[in-house]
Parts: C-alpha cells; sequence; structure tokens
C-alpha cells in the first residue's frame, strides 16, 4: 500500500531532512498545511524545528486545530512537535505559558542545569518500552539525536525514557498519536527504522 505522507509545513522550520528520510524508505511526503492535502492524508508529521508560538500560531491561521484534534491515522511528532501535544509549553516570548494541543495532559518544560550544556544536544541513550510499535526491532539502549532545550516528564503516555541530568519523556504515544524527543530523521539506521515502524503503523 502506498500511503499519503504529509509533513506540517509551519512555515519555520526546515525538513529536508525528514524528508530525506522518508524518501529513503521509499515514500514521497508532501509538505503542506492545506486543510484538504491533510484531511487526505494517512499519515501525518509535525516536524520539531520553531517555537511552539509559531507552530501553533501557524495551526490556527490555517485552520487546522481540529482537523490535527480529530485526526484518525497515525500522527508523529518529532522534538517541538511532541511538545505541542501536551497541554501547554513554558516557552514562551512574553513570560507566559503557550496553550497547546492538550492531547497528552502534561507540560513541556525549560530544561535547567548548572552542570550541563542547555540546549540538550548530541547522542544519548533511550530506554524503551518493549511492546511499543515504534521501537520493533530496535535494541534496548540505542542512541538517538536530540537537540532541545524543552522536555516532557515521565508520564503515563511515556513508552520511552532519556537522562540527562534527570529522566524524561523521549516518547511518548495516546492512540494514533505518538511523540519523539529525538530527532529520528538525523539518527542513523536506527532513526530510519523508528520511522519505517511508524508509517508501517
Amino acid at each position: 500500500m502506498i500511503y499519503k505522507i504529509v509533513i506540517l509545513d509551519t512555515e519555520s522550520s526546515n525538513v529536508s531532512s525528514l524528508i530525506w528520510s522518508i524518501n529513503r524508505l521509499g515514500y514521497k511526503p508532501i509538505v503542506s498545511n492545506d486543510l484538504n492535502v491533510i484531511k487526505k492524508s494517512d499519515r501525518l508529521f509535525l516536524p520539531g524545528v520553531g517555537t511552539a508560538q509559531s507552530v501553533m500560531n501557524i495551526i490556527k491561521k490555517k485552520n487546522l486545530l481540529n482537523e490535527i484534534l480529530n485526526y484518525k491515522n497515525p500522527i508523529l511528532g518529532i522534538c517541538l512537535g511532541m511538545q505541542i501535544f501536551c497541554k501547554y509549553s513554558e516557552e514562551s516570548s512574553n513570560n507566559n505559558i503557550t496553550k497547546t494541543l492538550n492531547i497528552f495532559k502534561d507540560h513541556a518544560s525549560l530544561i535547567k542545569s548548572n552542570r550541563l550544556p542547555v540546549p540538550h544536544i548530541g547522542w544519548n541513550n533511550v530506554v524503551h518500552n518493549n511492546k511499543s510499535v515504534l521501537f520493533k526491532n530496535i535494541l534496548q539502549g540505542s542512541r538517538f539525536y536530540f537537540v532541545h532545550s524543552y522536555y516532557v516528564p515521565i508520564n503515563k503516555y511515556t513508552v520511552s525514557y532519556t537522562f540527562y541530568e534527570k529522566y524524561f519523556s523521549s516518547a511518548i504515544q495516546i492512540k494514533n498519536f505518538f511523540g519523539v524527543q529525538f530527532h529520528p530523521e538525523k539518527s542513523g539506521n536506527v532513526g530510519s527504522l523508528l520511522l519505517k515502524n511508524f508509517l508501517a503503523v
């Protein structure tokens, strides 16, 4: 089966690495924020660059809020895209929280550390739930590539976690909504396998 794969165009992110990674798996994704295109998609990606407020502004401006909230096919939020699934983000330009999609009843918090660099940049181990479809055939403790200043705490939706001064959710899932804090498109073969697993859901 050939899926219609859409990467949400947030008008603030470079998605060339994600496009290339999906192309390598034999698919041809479309980058769009057109409501009609997204309605007809079989898989939807929320990419991981920009700010919470800018992405929410595009979602609202393009009348995509209800479509995303009621999306029935598999949807993957990457990095910021995962944080957008939360109730709110501490990320803001005016010292107020940014209300996000409220799919996962938790929030994205700023990483605070006196001894480690922020943002968290580089390869780190991911410990996953063996039953998670995202991590099928992926070795426990595999290393993925991270670039982030905000994190989602461990919660009941957590399907993998990572340690960076403290443990945080590196992947979450509820029903057809999947989120990963790392960048699978920048994580080599193991990231490619995770994308393949998602597209096979």
